[in-house]
């Protein structure tokens, strides 16, 4: 008898993960590491390190990289709830740290992350690191390619600043000046990004990824999900986090070929190059 399709995303504990603070820029955050091989920042989705996000820096780990988490908010290893995730958003929603809907914003935790990122790729092989965000969070992998220890940029399902507004939507997630200095990395190949989001996913707007990909250009790779109604992958309209909790391990799903694609782009960037 053939084993059941998987009905969930893969999960992990933080169990095993070395827990350390990193302090950047008047910012001090916990942070979790394993592995072995080029760096990688994983920096979670809202409400943080939960049993998803940690499946996934676990599959990293087991594809040859170094996995760093930043703990910026919320309780490591703590299963996401809804009132969990709730009390998250509106903590963010308050935080100068975050700026959750400015535009035009730089960022303080940015500068945060590119100080992990150059302080990770200094004990790691290669030339450089990869930065993944995703949801609240999906956005600052972008920014942080602003500095040059950053090679590649994964922003799945980037959702700030939230998108209640025309100019929102079109943020591209940071200040002129930062994308204007991403941008001219893009442009010599010394950084590429790639963009996931799900078709009807409305706190992800397509606009976002044209701005992007208008300075970008072929330095932008962008995965589009089908979420619409009676989508061949059976995701609900709702669909959101597209390399942790939509994934299922079974082959051909789109969700996990989504991932695949994330972990070969990381290859290409960070081992290959």
């Amino acid at each position: 008898m053939a084993d059941a399709a998987p009905t969930a995303a893969p999960t992990g504990t933080i169990d095993g993960w070395a827990r350390s603070t990193f302090t950047a820029g008047g910012i001090t955050h916990d942070r979790f590491e394993k592995g072995s091989g080029p760096g990688v920042v994983l920096i979670p989705e809202i409400p943080g390190i939960n049993p998803e996000v940690i499946g996934l820096a676990e599959h990293l780990v087991d594809q040859g990289f170094t996995v760093t988490m930043p703990s910026p908010f919320g309780t490591p290893g703590k299963p996401a709830t809804v009132g969990y995730t709730l009390g998250t958003v509106a903590r963010l929603c308050v935080s100068a740290e975050f700026k959750a809907f400015a535009t035009d914003a730089r960022r303080p935790f940015a500068d945060y992350l590119r100080a992990l990122a150059v302080d990770l790729a200094s004990r790691t092989p290669g030339h450089g690191v990869g930065v993944i965000g995703m949801c609240f969070t999906g956005g600052f992998a972008l920014a942080a390619a602003m500095d040059d220890s950053v090679l590649a940029a994964v922003l799945s399902q980037p959702a700030a600043p939230f998108p209640i507004s025309r100019a929102r939507r079109m943020d591209p997630t940071m200040s002129a000046a930062e994308f204007d200095r991403v941008a001219e990395r893009a442009a010599d190949g010394s950084v590429c990004a790639l963009g996931l989001r799900f078709s009807e996913d409305a706190s992800v707007p397509r606009e976002r990824f044209k701005t992007i990909a208008d300075r970008l250009g072929d330095a932008f790779e962008v995965i589009e999900l089908d979420s619409s109604p009676g989508n061949a992958g059976g995701f609900a309209k709702g669909a959101h986090s597209v390399i942790t909790g939509e994934v299922r391990e079974t082959p051909g799903h789109p969700a996990l070929e989504a991932r695949e694609r994330v972990v070969a782009f990381l290859k290409e960037r960070l081992v290959t190059a």
